[in-house]
Formats: C-alpha cells, sequence, structure tokens
C-alpha cells in the first residue's frame, strides 16, 4: 500500500506504515495498553497514535529505530521502575524509549498507564503548571542560512517558539556533517512552504 503516516488518520493504516524496525514493537505496546486501558479511545496527533480518555494519555511514536511511548501528564506520576528516559522540558510530557521488549517491565507499566488513566479521569486534579526552559540557541550556520532564504526565513519567524524550538533541536542534535546538511536542505525547503517540523515531509 502507498503510506503515509504523515496524513492518515487511521490507526490501524498508521500502524501498517510503521517503520519495519519499531512496527512489532508498537503493535505489542498497542495491544497491552488497550488490554490494560481497554475504555481509551485511539486516535492520531501529530503522527502519533494517541490514546485518550478525558484527554490525552499517551501516545506511540514509531521512528527507524526505536519505539517512543510520551505519557502527556509523566510529571505527574510516579515511576518506581524507572521506565521514563526522559521528558520534553516545557511540558508535562516524560517518554519511555524502546529498542526492544526483552527485558521490559510489562507490569509497571501497566502500573504507570493505570495510574495515568486514573489521573486522567479525576476532573479536580488539574494538570501540573508547564515547566520553563531556556531558549534554543540558533545555530550560526542556520542564521547564516536563513539570510539567504528569505521565504524560509519568513515560514521560521511565523512559527511559535516551541515550533521553532523543534527546527533547531532536530539541526543542532545532527552528529554528523552531511546528516546536519541534509536536515538543512530539508528544513529550508520546509520551512519556505510554511510547514511545521512535523510535516515537513508533505509534499
Amino acid at each position: 500500500m502507498d503510506c503515509s503516516r504523515a496524513r492518515t488518520k487511521d490507526p490501524d493504516e498508521w500502524m501498517e506504515c510503521a517503520p519495519d524496525f519499531s512496527r512489532p514493537l508498537a503493535e505489542e505496546l498497542r495491544d497491552l495498553i488497550l488490554r490494560a486501558a481497554p475504555d481509551l479511545m485511539e486516535s492520531i496527533k501529530w503522527n502519533l497514535l494517541a490514546f485518550t480518555g478525558r484527554k490525552l494519555v499517551c501516545g506511540l511514536s514509531a521512528c527507524k529505530a526505536h519505539l517512543g511511548i510520551a505519557f502527556f501528564r509523566g510529571t505527574e506520576l510516579a515511576d518506581p521502575a524507572r521506565l521514563f528516559a526522559g521528558g520534553e522540558a516545557n511540558t508535562n510530557i516524560r517518554s519511555i524509549r524502546l529498542t526492544t521488549l526483552d527485558g521490559f517491565a510489562r507490569g509497571a507499566f501497566e502500573e504507570l498507564l493505570r495510574a495515568a488513566v486514573a489521573l486522567d479521569a479525576e476532573p479536580m486534579i488539574p494538570p501540573a503548571p508547564k515547566m520553563k526552559r531556556e531558549p534554543w540557541p540558533v545555530p550560526e550556520f542556520f542564521t547564516k542560512a536563513l539570510k539567504q532564504d528569505k521565504k524560509a526565513a519568513t515560514g521560521f519567524a511565523a512559527l511559535s517558539v516551541s515550533c521553532q524550538r523543534e527546527y533547531l533541536v532536530w539541526l543542532t542534535t545532527a552528529k554528523r556533517p552531511e546528516t546536519r546538511e541534509r536536515r538543512l536542505t530539508e528544513t529550508l525547503a520546509a520551512l519556505a512552504a510554511g510547514r511545521k517540523w512535523a510535516q515537513r515531509k508533505l509534499h
């Protein structure tokens, strides 16, 4: 089939189009989530397979070399098994990163999921305030590129600070020069077309 996870709104199609490496992980975690919390509803948001109760509870991100599991109120959850690998510094999101299910603490994950569902179901507990973070520095090579590409510069300026940050993090975390150049080319084209980072591959 002609797969485009960036466009589909169907969870089954999203799963079929997941990368070969992470698809089996996503399939098993999807089944685990729906068994442990059968009342959650599935949808596609920001190219995530999202699970929602009153509000967003968690989501799966199927990547080429790992599976990400985001808990949208993760900073409010106890994690005695230390499943969380990190979080988004300006949000309440915390995430789990999997490359294999060998040794994965399924029981601890189910407890974490049930705690997240219970937290979501309690309307009297408001979400914790968002955590503040320092601005991500704009690298010199990107500043120079924007000066030479006015359409991309306009597109970048039109984005919110958090959307700008997604591009900046992606550009500056490239480890190899050729990777950085490829990402820069892709970024400039996407910005010139008015696309956010998650939509950068749309044509």
